[in-house]
Parts: structure tokens; sequence; C-alpha cells
């Protein structure tokens, strides 16, 4: 009988080689490989034409009974679902440590169990005993949530299987749970795979609401294989600094609801609270006009959230390298944003530091957001305020042409419900009766706009 090869897997990508080196040549980490047993039941040949079960087919033009989504109580959370957890579905939420997870699924976990439905919240990072204090200091101590603290998927699966399934399984998180079946310490690439592979079958054949929580490398991406995305329904990402009180539950992927939908929360004494109107955290709140600063309405899945970009030019006396400072946008894109301007407007940034910051700690990724900053910089070089109460959208050409931008009238109507009575943005917007709107072509025509706004 032939030896089995060793066979060495990534950590971070779950890349194989059949000797150890110290950088994987896959996604490029350092000592991220690591030596797991070879399977060498797949080194046989089978015949796997026979032996099996007969599967029942479903015909997809016969009428069925659709699954019914369960509400968590949160309504923001439930908007960054589709509308609720869906029976049966297995959902990955990942975020930095200390941001917040745990706090919102023992939340979600009490309303569940509050309204009716079975909960069970299972911790292999925290003693039950620290879940408790937690839950006490939420004010959720009298929630019935079956609380356990265990690592070994055989044991969960086996308590899972002598009661009725729940509503919802809360596994805190994937990266600790292990299986005897598998070789490797807990948070390898083989343990996280398999054991994700049979809670969300448990899942799948019991209708239960499944959810792992899952750690996050130093880049944001959620560590372990990348199998594990695709495994699961929904991918979740719950982002926010620890500087500003607010967090965002963000949709990456969802089998059942729209892609990039987003629920806001504040972090309080209390736990996470609903943000109903998320617009008014990233706004400054001030009446008065300044020089530097635009409103964006920025959209976030089918939620527009106003934002305030604000920037800060500096000129230069001597012939120092001028800075160029970005916080909550593409520093590459400013860089083409002076570009155009310099190019096309004739204005000089050359000899001024540029320092450009949405304000909130929000994180802008909308190439709608061109034309607010363009604003911002050319208010700031001129030091005029730009109109009171207006709105600023359009994606900029590296011609200088403003072009048209997604869901216009969605950005146009969120910004005057908060007050807003001006816009300025591509031509062609289904602009409400009730806001003055004016369409700009190209970026010259916004640098004229700016220069002569009093």
């Amino acid at each position: 009988m032939a030896k089995p090869k060793r066979r060495y897997v990534c950590q971070a990508c779950g890349s194989t080689s059949h000797r150890w080196q110290g950088q994987c040549a896959d996604c490029g980490e350092w000592n991220s490989l690591v030596e797991e047993a070879p399977a060498t039941v797949f080194s046989q040949k089978h015949d796997l034409s026979s032996g099996g079960r007969k599967v029942d087919f479903v015909a997809l033009d016969v009428p069925a009974e659709m699954p019914v989504r369960r509400a968590t109580g949160l309504a923001e959370f439930d908007r960054a679902l589709g509308g609720g957890l869906v029976p049966g579905s297995a959902i990955l939420m990942g975020g930095d440590p200390g941001i917040g997870k745990s706090t919102l699924l023992l939340q979600a976990a009490a309303q569940i169990a509050r309204n009716g439905g079975d909960a069970v919240y299972v911790s292999g990072e925290e003693a039950a005993g620290q879940v408790r204090m937690r839950a006490a200091r939420l004010g959720l101590a009298d929630a019935p949530i079956r609380l356990a603290s265990v690592t070994s998927v055989r044991d969960i699966l086996t308590t899972l299987g002598g009661m009725a399934p729940p509503a919802l399984l809360v596994i805190d998180s994937i990266q600790t749970m292990h299986s005897d079946q598998i070789e490797g310490a807990p948070g390898t690439v083989s343990q996280v795979r398999g054991c994700a592979f049979e809670l969300i079958r448990y899942a799948k054949e019991n209708d239960v609401a499944l959810v792992l929580v899952g750690h996050v490398t130093k880049d944001g991406s959620i560590a372990g294989p990348r199998v594990l995305e695709h495994m699961v329904d929904v991918v979740m990402s719950f982002e926010g600094e620890r500087s500003h009180q607010y967090r965002i539950l963000r949709a990456l992927k969802n089998r059942f609801g729209a892609v990039d939908e987003i629920g806001v929360f504040a972090m309080a004494g209390q736990g996470l609270e609903e943000v109903a109107n998320p617009s008014l955290l990233f706004l400054s709140g001030n009446e008065e006009p300044l020089a530097g600063s635009a409103v964006f309405p920025a959209l976030e899945g089918t939620r527009p959230v106003l934002v305030e970009v604000q920037a800060l030019i500096v000129r230069l006396q001597s012939g120092a390298t001028p800075r160029r400072a970005v916080v909550g946008w593409d520093s590459s894109r400013l860089a083409m944003l002076l570009a155009v301007l310099e190019a096309r407007c004739g204005l000089s940034f050359s000899s001024c530091e540029v320092y450009l910051n949405v304000a909130g700690g929000y994180r802008l990724a909308d190439p709608a957001a061109d034309m607010a900053v363009a604003a911002a910089l050319v208010s700031a070089l001129a030091d005029k305020p730009l109109p009171s109460r207006s709105a600023w959208f359009g994606e900029i050409s590296l011609a200088g042409e403003v072009r048209s931008v997604a869901h216009g009238g969605v950005r146009l109507r969120e910004s005057l419900k908060l007050g807003f009575d001006r816009g300025f943005g591509p031509d062609g917007c289904d602009s409400p009766k009730a806001l003055r709107y004016e369409p700009l072509k190209r970026v010259s025509n916004l640098v004229d706009r700016v220069m002569g706004s009093a």
C-alpha cells in the first residue's frame, strides 16, 4: 500500500500544498500552512452509480406553501435580513472584536423567546455565567433563552436531537467549535468547514434559523475557508468604529433579500438601540452653511442616508510636498478627482494640502459621491460656502462629465424629507416638485455654480 502523501492546508485561504513552506503561494500569508491528515478514502476509485437512496424531485410549477419569515423584534435587523428570519436558513455574521455581535444576537434571541419562540444560544467563547451577566446588564435576564457553553458539535447536535427544534440557533462562534471526527485544532480550515456543514445540515433538515458568528482577519474579511461563505445563505458584516456610537449591519450576500441592505444601530448603555433615521447621525445639524462642507444623499441597499462630506485646503508657502489625507473615502478616487478639477477646470491643488473627511465615521463606496466631494473641494479652495440646505450627488468622469446615477429620485425625496430644498446632480433625475433641482452636465458647471454662490 502506498504511503499517503502529506498535505498542508493554508488557514487563511484553504489552498493545499504537498510540502510546507513559509508563505502561501495563493494568498501570500506567512506561516499559515498547517499539516492535516490526508483523506486516503478519496485515493481509491468507487462506483457512485449505485447504493444511494432515491431522490424525490419537486416540480417548480406546482403550487407549494412558502416558508413564513419570523420577525426578530428588531426592525433594523429584520430590514438587513430582507424581512426577518427564514426557517432553515444559515446566516454567517462577522465583525471586529468588541463591535457588538454577541450583544445584537442576544437581544434578538431574547425578543424571539419573549414572543413565544424557542431560542438556543450556544457560546464557545464565554461561560454561561458570563453570558448571564451581560444579559442582566442589557435587561434581558427574564428572557427564556436556552443557554449553553459548549464547543463540541457532537454534544450540541445530540442535545438538539432530543428536543423540539428551536426557532433560532446561535453559535458564537464557529471558530471555537470542534468535531471529534476531524483531526486538527478548533479554528483550522477542516474543523471550521466540517462543523459548519453539520450545523447547516441540521438547520436545513429541521427548519431552524441558524446564525454562525465568525471571526475576522486583520483586513476585515471573515476568517476561515472561503467555502464557508458559499455554504451559508446570508453573509452579514457588523461594522463601525469604536470611537463612534453607530453600528451598521450590512448584508453582503442574501439569498432571500436585497444585497447591501443595512440596519443601523447605536451603542448605548442598555445595549444596541435601533436608529430609525440614520441620516441624523451623520449630519452636523449646523444651520449656517460652512465652506468646505457638502451633503451627499448616499444609498445603502434601498435605504437613502444623508452624510456630510468635509474638505479642508491648506496652501503651502514653502516647497514642501503637499499631503493628501482621506478618511471614509477612497484615496485613489480623490487623486483622480483632483486631476479632473485641474485638467478640466483650471484649478490648482498642486501647492495645497488636501484633507477630506466623511463625518460620523461613515465609509463611502458609492460613485455618486464624486459630485459632493468635488463641491466640498471647490468650496474649501474658494473659501465660499455652498448654497444652504442643498444636496449634491453624481458621478464625474475623466472627461469632466457628470454622469447619471441610480435612484436619483429616491435620493432627492430623502433630502426633501430632512429639510433640504435644493439639489444638484446629473440631468434627467425625477425630482420632487417641492425641491428646486439644478442639473449640472459638466464639472465646470459645478465650479461656476460654487464660485458664483453667495
